[in-house]
């Protein structure tokens, strides 16, 4: 990629970001709320330095990406045959499409309590809230993919004698996957997500320190720059994990396939 278009990509989001910095310490300049409730970016970045040398941020980074991780492949496993079982198979679908979207659309958050009770308070909980949170979205973006794959496609792959799985393996599911990799980021968004809300709430000393860990101490030592520090390193993380594994494969399927959002 040439250097003008990595700016091109790079540049807005940088200006975005001042801007938001820029009010924030306008705000806390102006002491608009009291500074132990709105402390400077500068003292954030104070805790940020410290939490770091300490490897505090590193630890919690690592534990969280690891249990999201975990809990993601899963919910590939388990969301991407039902979805093409759903897809394919009409009675499946009759059977479980409601409960799938009705999953999809309940707060991850309700499942941290029927984990306890079955799991404890572990990280085997935390990945099952994981699991929950993102099958759905893996699930029903197979379903979409496969429902959008030209039925043109089909019928040239049935007239050069694919069938059954030879016409899933050689024409479904390539014609299907960048629709597939788009249900899979949004998955990631989910798991994310849930996985914060699982940390938050699961306590245990045998855990170890995840980023939702992290940012619960802030609100236990009542301390507002460690606690803006954990949410602004959660939001780094999503946004590295989305730059640098799904944008990727996003722009290579797409470009392979001529698409336009071969940009995404």
């Amino acid at each position: 990629m040439r250097v003008t278009e990595r700016l091109r990509r790079v540049v807005p989001g940088l200006c975005a970001a001042a801007l938001l910095v820029g009010a924030w310490q306008l705000a806390a300049s102006l002491h608009v709320r009291p500074a132990y409730l709105l402390p400077a970016p500068a003292d954030v970045w104070s805790t940020f330095a410290a939490q770091w040398r300490e490897g505090h941020v590193t630890g919690a980074v690592s534990t969280s990406l690891g249990r999201g991780g975990v809990g993601f492949a899963l919910a590939l496993l388990i969301g991407t045959p039902l979805g093409l079982l759903m897809a394919r198979v009409a009675t499946v679908r009759l059977a479980v499409g409601s409960l799938v979207a009705a999953l999809q659309s309940l707060p991850s958050v309700v499942w941290v309590v029927p984990g306890l009770l079955l799991l404890g308070p572990g990280g085997a909980t935390i990945v099952f809230v994981v699991v929950v949170g993102a099958f759905p979205s893996v699930a029903l973006g197979a379903v979409a993919a496969i429902e959008q794959t030209p039925p043109l496609l089909v019928d040239v792959g049935r007239s050069l004698g694919a069938r059954g799985l030879a016409l899933h393996r050689h024409v479904l599911l390539p014609a299907a996957l960048p629709g597939y990799l788009a249900g899979a980021r949004q998955a990631w968004s989910f798991a994310w997500r849930s996985l914060m809300a699982a940390e938050l709430i699961t306590q245990s000393a045998d855990l170890g320190l995840g980023l939702g860990q992290l940012l619960d101490a802030g609100r236990q030592t009542l301390d507002m720059s460690l606690s803006i520090m954990a949410i602004l390193v959660i939001l780094g993380v999503g946004v590295a994990v989305d730059g640098l594994v799904f944008s990727p494969l996003t722009r290579t399927v797409n470009r392979r396939r001529g698409l336009g959002g071969a940009r995404a």
